[in-house]
């Protein structure tokens, strides 16, 4: 018996017709996750494809050595990094700030950090260690060891506007006083003085010279008296100690209101020198022989470069 087949003129539906028919007439069924999934994951890669060069690079992780240098470079900025550090202890207004500072670091440097911690302007600061602290030296030059006490004196801007103008006014014209009469060294009251001669224990002198007070006492220096007199420079307590064979005399630096000084004739590398003790000339006390290369050191650590101003 001979099979059944289509009719004459038709064609028997293939394989993929009926596929195609079965597919059309089955009903959809709903994608599990994991499908679900998946085809997100195809459109997702379907995107960044199109994208391209556009993806941004993906974060480091918190863990990246990249990272963790940036990090490390941010904070070093500007921290003297690789230099040497040294301990200072910036003394002012008996108050100590302890403060880690380059010890290549200039003077001038130095006094724009005391700036930042005690408000007051570099001009109006005297910065001792040993002496006046040069500006234009390092600490590593002046040799300042780790722990070193830095003394600082000196009045913030308030303080000077505060101060009554008297005793300007009277130094002004102590000095236009000055310059009407003759030399100082010819006056009777420093002639019996200086007629002694100079003395036998006198310090050596440097004509044309400026240099910083000795760490020693001044001393081989006569008084009005014609005794022996040294001055001892107490940084530390920010007084000038005058000492005789007597007894010593102990000044606060800022009690003293002037300090004139004159070249003696006849030994120009040695002036004579007055503190200005009290309101009047007759408070001056008077020093002899002193070595001129001291002469301007000895007036900025007792007055202070900023009374110049």
């Amino acid at each position: 018996m001979a099979a059944a087949g289509a009719p004459d003129g038709m064609e028997e539906p293939g394989m993929d017709t009926e596929a195609e028919t079965v597919a059309s007439e089955a009903p959809a069924r709903p994608l599990n996750c994991v499908e679900t999934e998946a085809a997100a994951g195809a459109a997702a890669e379907d995107s960044c494809a199109a994208r391209g060069s556009l993806q941004p690079a993906p974060a480091q992780p918190p863990g990246d050595p990249a990272a963790q240098a940036s990090v490390s470079n941010g904070e070093d900025a500007g921290g003297g990094a690789g230099q040497e550090l040294v301990d200072l202890k910036i003394i002012w207004n008996k108050t100590k700030h302890d403060v880690k500072f380059p010890l290549d670091s200039t003077g001038s440097e130095l006094k724009q950090k005391i700036h930042s911690i005690t408000g007051l302007p570099p001009a109006m600061q005297k910065v001792m260690y040993k002496g006046l602290v040069p500006e234009d030296k390092t600490l590593r030059e002046i040799k300042v060891t780790s722990g070193a006490k830095i003394m600082v004196v000196g009045s913030t801007i308030n303080d000077v506007l505060a101060v009554n103008t008297p005793k300007d006014a009277a130094q002004q014209d102590a000095k236009a006083e000055e310059n009407k009469k003759e030399p100082l060294c010819r006056q009777k009251q420093h002639r019996k003085v200086l007629d002694k001669g100079k003395p036998e224990d006198v310090m050596p002198s440097v004509k044309g010279a400026q240099e910083r007070l000795p760490t020693v006492p001044l001393s081989g220096m006569y008084n009005k008296s014609g005794g022996k007199v040294r001055l001892t420079f107490k940084l530390e307590q920010d007084q000038l100690w005058i000492g005789t064979k007597e007894r010593t005399e102990k000044l606060p630096m800022g009690s003293i209101k002037n300090v004139v000084s004159e070249p003696i004739e006849g030994h120009e590398d040695y002036h004579m020198m007055a503190f200005q003790l009290g309101p009047t000339e007759a408070s001056y006390y008077w020093v002899y022989w002193v070595p001129t290369q001291y002469v301007d050191a000895i007036k900025d650590t007792v007055l202070g470069k900023w009374q110049y101003f």
